[in-house]
């Protein structure tokens, strides 16, 4: 029987009203605090690496507690009002069940007046100090990304409905030919049915066409997906609720290089220090390390590129301050590595031996020693 999820029309349904009466509760505080005369505050958690810590019980970034407060005075009376009027279109979203992309909230904010914002960049940091706020998602808020969400192939059956009629949605993942399925911005409507052994997570989208191209997941019952770079919120989550509620174990398979380690696989593994108040929606903790590592590197004689000054620089600020990094052994002995060799290493670099080795030979290779995955 394939493994599957019923669509969590419900719960959905009831994290938007929960979404709405903690901004109902907020804005009642504000208004009392007036009414009686003391200058209203908001308080935001700090987002950054520092205010996080990490724990493998719970297996991603949380927060430690920090927060700004931003109290109304003739300085912030502007980022203020900014503020609340974030909050405000956000309730108009959740309760027309329409949304808003962050560009379009942008354009929104030019009927605000004098608290309109003049570039994007500030509306996205309101934004994000307002879904820090409420310790919520942005898409809870009713905000969607415009950044494409991964792509998918293999053996799964996503359950989707259709626009206006509702109807159940069946999308098998398998019969895109040369193409895949690209993750929609919002995923917490959707169900999954399976017979995959494993969730293969691709840093490129070079790489994954190429798994494709040579039938990787059909040859190894598996389900593989493009994460196009730093995995974005919509990919993350997808994975997240494909690997626990089909029960699949994930292997990230990155370019070998301080990016791919610290960035791309820790966030899509525990998060970030920026969204440390979500972490928990976002990240995967069964995630593990397939490579490319370093001693890859060794073993095949890989060509290589010079670590370059921002390399090592990324890789002794996460040897210094990555509460992630800094738990692992086995990740600080990469990293250290990688600074002593002063090289890195790119999942192209297996053509070396021909086209067809990374399926044929180094994948099935790895896979047959899951234990020896970094952490």
């Amino acid at each position: 029987m394939a493994k599957s999820r019923a669509r969590p029309q419900s719960r959905a349904n009831a994290a938007r009203k929960g979404v709405a009466k903690k901004i109902v509760d907020s804005a009642s505080d504000i208004r009392d605090g007036i009414l009686k005369r003391k200058k209203p505050s908001i308080h935001i958690p700090v987002r950054s690496l520092s205010n996080v810590r990490y724990t493998p019980k719970k297996g991603y970034f949380e927060l430690k507690g920090n927060k700004k407060t931003r109290t109304l005075t003739v300085n912030t009376v502007k980022s203020f009002a900014q503020t609340l009027r974030m909050v405000e279109f956000s309730k108009q979203l959740i309760d027309t069940a329409d949304i808003a992309t962050k560009r379009e909230a942008y354009y929104v904010s030019k009927n605000w007046d004098v608290a309109r914002f003049k570039e994007q960049p500030e509306s996205d940091t309101v934004m994000d100090d307002v879904e820090a706020m409420y310790e919520v998602n942005r898409e809870q808020l009713g905000f969607i990304p415009e950044e494409h969400g991964g792509s998918v192939a293999g053996k799964l059956v996503v359950i989707d409905r259709e626009q206006g009629s509702g109807r159940p949605l069946r999308i098998d993942c398998a019969r895109f030919g040369s193409g895949a399925y690209t993750v929609p911005s919002s995923v917490e409507d959707l169900g999954f049915e399976t017979h995959a052994k494993f969730i293969l997570a691709i840093e490129t989208a070079g790489a994954f066409q190429r798994l494709v191209k040579q039938d990787f997941w059909r040859a190894t019952n598996c389900i593989l997906i493009a994460m196009g770079g730093v995995p974005t919120r919509a990919c993350r989550r997808f994975i997240r609720r494909l690997s626990d509620a089909c029960r699949l174990p994930v292997y990230v398979f990155c370019d070998c290089d301080p990016y791919g380690f610290c960035n791309i696989y820790r966030t899509l593994k525990v998060g970030s220090g920026n969204a440390g108040h979500i972490n928990k929606y976002f990240c995967v903790p069964k995630a593990r390390f397939l490579g490319v590592t370093m001693e890859d590197v060794e073993e095949y004689d890989l060509p290589t590129h010079p670590l370059l000054d921002r390399d090592k620089k990324r890789a002794h600020d996460a040897l210094k301050n990555d509460p992630f990094v800094k738990h692992y052994k086995a990740w600080q002995a990469e990293l250290q590595k990688m600074i002593r060799m002063g090289v890195r290493a790119e999942q192209q670099a297996f053509a070396k031996f021909g086209l067809p080795f990374v399926t044929e030979e180094y994948l099935p290779k790895k896979l047959r020693r899951p234990e020896k995955f970094l952490p």
